[in-house]
């Protein structure tokens, strides 16, 4: 007699052009330590019609960026499937009403990544506040310290500074822990959080305007959502110091664009800002002119190597199967307060 225990099936769904970045040998080795692994063999992500012929005897599976939403057809050709381990940020656009009918468990490896981002929003600060962006073009065109340029963009360091933390997402939490050694007065806007929480996490709990009136840097991790929608506007910059930093590695829909370029055309803010509304800006857009702020393409988060949230996506699905809790479960009443 055979008392093996038939290993569940789990379908990696994101494409095998995605595997070197997403999975280490690692993650490879835990996952088929208790899994049989079953291959979606496109080179890009599986579409809606590879995923339904994909999960007809599958248990779990493992999903990332552009991969199919679960929607209706998909669970309905899924009729095994009991836990999704996504590797991303935001799972809002990939599950649907017939996903949660069926009581599927969602896990997110977004933690993983908000780390990456974290450390990208830290080192746009110290570069924001050391002035390295326009005093190298300064340094470029010729000119040194002692010089009007350098009366304009004076070097400065992040100690006893106020640096406003708007959302304690998991990427803004990370931040709050990352900035520690360096000493600066941490502001936090979050109307989840308690003050107790704030003091708890390092920081002082203020009201929005009270943050963008009082700090030094601004840095936007909330959720886009509708109650998050432009949270910066025009009222709210004309809170702000004159050259404040404002860092944005959350999401474009956040800031209201017009009135961050009305601002930055008078010179009163450098802006570091990853992701813009629309994504890109258009060609014409004087964001792209403007030599106080720098846009990069959507990079805070890991870009050459997610191996991390490969290994996380692995170890949630070997603790769903052990009957262990998860790491980080969405369930559907996050979904209001989440991206």
């Amino acid at each position: 007699m055979n008392n093996k225990m038939e290993k569940p099936k789990v379908a990696i769904t994101i494409g095998k052009v995605h595997y070197p970045r997403m999975f280490s040998q690692q993650a490879w080795d835990a996952l088929e330590s208790f899994a049989d692994v079953i291959h979606h063999s496109g080179q890009d992500p599986a579409n809606k019609q590879e995923l339904m012929a994909l999960l007809q005897d599958v248990d779990a599976i493992i999903t990332s960026w552009d991969v199919a939403c679960i929607d209706a057809d998909v669970v309905a050709a899924a009729p095994k499937l009991k836990a999704m381990a996504h590797m991303g940020s935001s799972v809002k656009r990939f599950v649907s009403d017939a996903f949660w009918q069926r009581g599927i468990q969602l896990t997110s490896a977004g933690i993983a990544l908000a780390r990456s981002v974290a450390e990208t929003t830290l080192g746009l600060m110290i570069v924001g506040q050391k002035r390295i962006w326009p005093l190298g073009q300064h340094v470029r065109e010729g000119g040194w310290r002692n010089s009007p340029a350098w009366d304009k963009w004076f070097s400065r360091e992040l100690y006893r500074k106020n640096v406003g933390i708007v959302g304690a997402s998991n990427v803004g939490r990370y931040v709050i822990e990352l900035l520690k050694p360096f000493g600066p007065n941490v502001l936090l806007y979050d109307p989840y959080v308690s003050e107790e929480q704030a003091t708890a996490l390092g920081t002082t709990k203020v009201e929005l305007n009270d943050l963008l009136s009082q700090s030094d840097i601004v840095s936007l991790h909330a959720p886009a959502n509708k109650s998050t929608y432009q949270l910066l506007n025009a009222a709210g910059m004309a809170l702000m110091k004159d050259d404040a930093l404002i860092i944005n590695t959350g999401r474009g829909s956040l800031i209201e664009e017009a009135a961050l370029i009305k601002e930055l055309s008078k010179g009163r803010f450098f802006a570091f800002l990853d992701v813009t509304d629309p994504e890109p800006p258009a060609l014409d857009s004087p964001l792209r002119l403007l030599d106080n702020v720098v846009i990069s393409p959507h990079i805070a988060g890991c870009i050459e190597n997610c191996n991390q949230m490969g290994e996380l996506a692995v170890e949630e699905l070997r603790r769903f199967f052990a009957g262990e809790p998860a790491v980080y479960q969405i369930t559907p009443e996050m979904f209001e307060r989440i991206s």
